[in-house]
């Protein structure tokens, strides 16, 4: 198997749309009764943790990579003037 860079804003995001999944399968089997808008809250509050969660491990993996320098020959560019 291919290793692949673990990203936790997918992680967030899968774990909030499988509970509401989870919702609706348990009420559609009649274990508990679920309001059609009580989902909306759960998806889109798990979408925006996710990506904020993304964003937040950008920011860690961007800080922490090797070999980051500020130069403008790093860059590619000539510089100002």
């Amino acid at each position: 198997m291919l290793r692949h860079e673990f990203q936790p804003g997918k992680l967030v995001a899968g774990v909030f749309l499988a509970l509401a999944g989870v919702a609706y399968a348990g009420d559609a089997d009649g274990l508990w009764e679920t309001p059609w808008f009580a989902i909306i809250p759960l998806v889109v509050g798990g979408l925006c943790l996710a990506g904020a969660t993304a964003a937040l491990a950008q920011g860690i993996r961007r800080r922490r990579r090797p070999g980051r320098t500020h130069t403008t020959e790093a860059a590619g560019t000539d510089g100002p003037g």
